[in-house]
């Protein structure tokens, strides 16, 4: 017989993984969103293809590059915090070995182990890697898995492109009687999915956040289309 196997992540990996996930699913709903919002009032105003076209490809790369710089500056000054504070942790332990080795034992002691059992943790912990060990017991960080602002901004540019090609994409390509019912359908079915996956990746109720997930687009949707709606009566 062979032996069962257990492959399920845990820790920070799984955390790692969740955030990305989660930070590629309200991109991706951000993009459907604002681009639909766009696209939709301008629809309010002209049937015209190419300035719909126009409108929706400026909106979708405005949007993309905006959140990836936003997520590079947020996240590199995440990782400059950081490194910060391993370099202070560093200079701590060469400075004053004896005090982080008992502050260490302290944490530990907190976590639910017995004073002895504590100690004797931290000092294997200690002569294993001592920095390693306070990153991650005292700072919660892991030295090996810094926060990477690069990443960050492309997870973020393709979820948002892959958010917003669809709104523009569903406005552009049906033929012109059919552009709005058709954007409308399917925006609200993709946000109808975006929420029920956030849902599912927090551990909350699906269909809360799918109502309002939808009822926020909708709205989005309807404001704009009014906008531009009455733009064009007042002919501007």
């Amino acid at each position: 017989m062979t032996e069962p196997t257990h492959d399920e992540a845990h820790g920070g990996a799984l955390g790692t993984r969740l955030n990305w996930l989660r930070a590629a699913v309200l991109g991706a709903n951000d993009g459907i969103v604002s681009t639909a919002g766009l696209v939709v009032g301008v629809a309010g105003a002209t049937d015209e293809r190419a300035a719909l076209l126009t409108a929706g490809l400026s909106g979708l790369l405005a949007g993309s590059m905006s959140m990836a710089a936003g997520e590079y500056v947020s996240v590199s000054i995440q990782r400059d915090s950081e490194k910060a504070a391993l370099a202070l942790e560093k200079r701590e332990l060469r400075e004053q070995p004896e005090a982080e080795l008992a502050e260490l034992a302290e944490l530990l002691e907190r976590r639910g182990l017995s004073r002895e059992v504590a100690v004797e943790a931290a000092v294997q912990l200690t002569e294993r890697d001592a920095l390693k060990a306070h990153a991650r017991v005292e700072l919660g960080i892991d030295p090996d898995r810094l926060t990477n602002p690069w990443h960050a901004a492309w997870a973020s540019f393709l979820a948002f492109t892959a958010g917003a090609l669809l709104p523009l994409l569903a406005m552009v390509l049906p033929p012109a009687d059919w552009r709005l019912a058709v954007t409308v359908a399917s925006v609200l079915a993709a946000l109808a999915l975006t929420g029920w996956s956030s849902a599912r990746l927090g551990a909350a109720a699906p269909p809360r956040a799918v109502l309002r997930n939808m009822a926020g687009g909708a709205l989005a949707m309807g404001v704009t289309y009014l906008a531009g709606t009455l733009l064009d009566v007042a002919g501007v």
